[in-house]
């Protein structure tokens, strides 16, 4: 069997296509998640190539503990998929909802900052690594109530930027990437289970799919040695840039 990643969020969307694409090139995958049942069920259908780890990245002790909680042939880890993260309502900063802004500090942020700091040390042991970011355009792009989403995801592109400014000397390699309109459970989370409300998110268009985000994930850590991808900016094809916003009396 092959190397190993260590992929967050993996119960669905992104981090779940992560998972089985990895599989899929004959890596293991340890796929941490707080559905413990949806872990056990990717276990049942791909096989012993994948240990399903129950973890919430934002409690700290938990994520440290991690780094030493499967087996030693899934060890040493040297792909990190830091994919765990999420957005929660779209109302205006005026009247949003601090647990709401918590809880995306704590996930998007905190839980990106453990899961970095518990799993590098085991690549900078083995000599290299790849640490993948999942950003978001929304990182780049203000757009109304977007607010703390968009400054969580500004900061998983600066942390990428100063990891490998850390780690170039270490032959560890660090990739952030930003999807722009994806499909995924996304929107219903955004909107507290609201299926219909997120449903209209998508409404005549044509967005990301959780493969093309895993196809892109593969590309990055598959370059040559010698490369590093800094980060990769991607986009729906119905979906570009929008006007500055005029507010005329």
């Amino acid at each position: 069997m092959g190397p190993t990643a260590f992929v967050t969020g993996a119960t669905s969307g992104f981090g779940e296509a992560i998972t089985r694409r990895f599989v899929a090139e004959g890596w293991r995958v340890v796929a941490c998640g707080r559905r413990v049942d949806r872990l056990h069920a990717l276990r049942a259908e791909l096989g012993d190539a994948v240990f399903p780890l129950e973890l919430d990245v934002r409690d700290r002790e938990a994520v440290m503990a991690a780094a030493e909680s499967f087996p030693e042939e899934f060890g040493p880890v040297r792909v990190l998929v830091a994919n765990a993260g999420l957005a929660l309502g779209l109302g205006p900063a005026d009247r949003a909802d601090l647990d709401d802004w918590d809880t995306m500090v704590d996930t998007n942020v905190k839980g990106l900052m453990y899961s970095v700091r518990a799993l590098v040390p085991q690549m900078v042991a083995a000599g290299g690594g790849h640490v993948v970011t999942i950003g978001s355009v929304a990182g780049s792009y203000p757009y109304p109530g977007g607010n703390v989403y968009g400054a969580t995801k500004a900061f998983v592109a600066q942390l990428a930027l100063n990891l490998r400014a850390d780690l170039v000397s270490k032959g560890i390699r660090v990739t952030d990437i930003e999807p722009g309109l994806a499909e995924t459970e996304f929107s219903v989370v955004r909107f507290k289970g609201d299926a219909e409300k997120a449903a209209k998110v998508y409404e005549g268009v044509e967005p990301i799919r959780p493969d093309d985000i895993a196809d892109t994930v593969w590309w990055a850590v598959t370059r040559p040695a010698h490369i590093n991808v800094n980060r990769i900016e991607i986009m729906a094809e119905c979906q570009a840039f929008g006007p500055f916003q005029v507010v005329r009396s």
